[in-house]
């Protein structure tokens, strides 16, 4: 194809955004070219892709071509994406304990079991989204219910809260 070289680097930027295999008929209707052309760029931007030295490659799959990392870098990729854990603090993890074992709790009784302020603590756990606001208690003042997260499910690796180690160390009643 003459005009290849104008086309290429549209296709290029479709395989890139594309979050799946594209065939040569979509790559066609998208650029307006015919279907053997549109093969012939994917099929060239392939090759031009495994004769380079590059940490990305253009496969053929599912009836189309996708860009996708290459295998080898398969560790570099992960430690990317591996999730930065940072540790809690003591007043941190004992806040979440109450709160995961006596949701949904307010503040106040937070503060009642610990006996002293939680409001910086119990923000902390927001922003990280271990524990969230859960609704409002009945009452004077409707006080904020909190409970934990999803994303509090998996920082601990549990599948649900009935996976939560059972803990008779915490009073049925905070005033205890």
């Amino acid at each position: 194809m003459l005009f290849a070289y104008k086309y290429k680097p549209i296709v290029e930027c479709l395989l890139f955004i594309s979050n799946r295999p594209l065939t040569p008929e979509v790559v066609g209707n998208i650029v307006e070219i015919d279907y053997n052309d549109a093969k012939n760029i994917l099929q060239e931007l392939k090759e031009e892709y495994e004769q380079q030295e590059r940490g990305i490659q253009i496969v053929a799959v599912a009836g189309g071509y996708q860009m996708c990392t290459k295998p080898e870098f398969a560790s570099y990729i992960e430690k990317l994406y591996r999730p930065q854990v940072y540790p809690l603090s003591k007043a941190a993890l004992e806040t979440l304990a109450i709160v995961a074992y006596r949701q949904p709790v307010t503040r106040a009784e937070i503060e009642s079991i610990r006996g002293v302020k939680t409001d910086g603590v119990l923000s902390n756990l927001m922003e990280r989204r271990l524990v969230q606001e859960v609704g409002r208690k009945e009452g004077p003042g409707r006080p904020i219910l909190y409970g934990t997260s999803e994303d509090f499910l998996q920082y601990l690796g549990l599948k649900g809260l009935h996976e939560l180690p059972s803990l008779e160390l915490l009073p049925k009643n905070p005033e205890n």
